[in-house]
């Protein structure tokens, strides 16, 4: 059984459809995926400027105490 026009029109149309429904997929997915390694840069960030605030904090100590 040949399809006609509308038949294969009919399937493009349904062929693109699932197309874009697989793209949105996958385009939520990598957005999570990015806003993981997000979160984990924050964390990372936020550890390394207290570690240098404590730094900070130690070295200004040594420095009162020499004067």
């Amino acid at each position: 059984m040949a399809l006609d026009v509308q038949g294969v029109t009919l399937a493009v149309i349904i062929g693109t459809l699932a197309a874009i429904v697989y793209s949105l997929r996958i385009l939520v997915l990598m957005e999570r995926r990015v806003a993981n390694v997000e979160e984990h840069l924050e964390r990372i960030a936020n550890k390394i400027f207290r570690e240098e605030m404590r730094i900070e904090r130690s070295l200004g100590r040594r420095k009162g105490r020499k004067r």
